[in-house]
């Protein structure tokens, strides 16, 4: 609970044009969505977490091999080298502004933020959307090549402490706000896109249980694998079919393979991963 699982020194701060720090399934998450060069990419939930990197290197490739990342969006960036256009959404001002702050920090000219709910971003008789001269949502359907879904979730497991203060109310709304969220971005996607959906919550109602309900209310959609694959498989018991449980894949303090005898589920061997994967929490 409060000894440090690795002997790394802390940054805290120190290094701050230079280093990034990001726990392990954000990282995961941008390269899953494998952005590329020239796409049109939303990123629906852009609000960033606790950041601390700006980039004095020359070129974009060496930028990319020697930062440690922080924050979804100006990874995605940076994995697009400033090209293409990348839409950041959030619905909280002061967290849109420090995302901007970020943005400003890399020099990046791909991104635009606007604060605005997600809920609404779909618009079925909105004029055809033009990457080149990005206008606020929102937007037409079939608008993105690639969407992240990180959607606000319960973050149970998140952070150690001796008693969870969120009530059971609260935790039951959140599956229902991530529908609305999964909804729009179905409706935004192209034919053919990818969209990551994520969270920070250990909680299957919200994970894989919302698998399952999308896969049966979205026949267009179906799982694909990811890379890199350096988590766990998914739980049982929640709708999932027992070969998709090997696509999904889950972080947490518990090695789910071999609780659920899932040693097998994984794509790829995870031994070499196994203390990573256990030492966060996501989805």
């Amino acid at each position: 609970m409060v000894d440090p699982v690795y002997a790394a020194p802390s940054l805290n701060a120190e290094l701050s044009d230079v280093v990034f720090t990001q726990n392990l399934p954000s990282i995961v998450a941008s390269h899953v969505l494998d952005p590329q060069p020239g796409e049109t990419i939303l990123d629906m939930c852009a609000s960033p977490g606790e950041l601390l990197l700006t980039s004095n290197f020359s070129d974009w490739t060496q930028y990319n091999r020697f930062c440690i990342h922080c924050g979804k969006t100006t990874h995605i960036a940076t994995l697009m080298r400033d090209k293409g256009c990348l839409i950041a959404l959030d619905k909280t001002a002061p967290k849109l502004f420090k995302l901007k702050q970020n943005v400003e920090r890399f020099r990046l000219s791909l991104v635009h933020c606007f604060i605005f709910d997600s809920t609404k971003a779909l618009d079925k008789s909105a004029k055809e959307f033009v990457p080149l001269i990005p206008t606020p949502p929102p937007y037409p359907p079939e608008s993105f090549d690639r969407i992240l879904l990180d959607a606000p979730c319960s973050a149970l497991g998140q952070r150690p402490q001796p008693m969870c203060s969120i009530s059971l109310t609260e935790l039951m709304s959140y599956p229902a706000y991530q529908r609305s969220l999964f909804e729009q971005a179905v409706g935004l996607l192209r034919p053919g896109g990818t969209l990551v959906y994520s969270t920070c919550s250990f909680n299957p109602e919200e994970n894989e249980a919302q698998v399952a309900w999308a896969l049966k209310s979205f026949p267009q959609l179906h799982l694909s694998n990811q890379v890199p694959f350096v988590g766990f498989p998914g739980l049982p018991g929640y709708g999932v079919a027992a070969e998709q449980l090997r696509i999904v894949q889950r972080f947490g303090p518990i090695q789910f393979c071999e609780l659920l005898d899932l040693q097998q589920a994984a794509p790829s061997p995870t031994n070499e991963y196994d203390a990573l994967a256990k030492d966060t929490i996501a989805f």
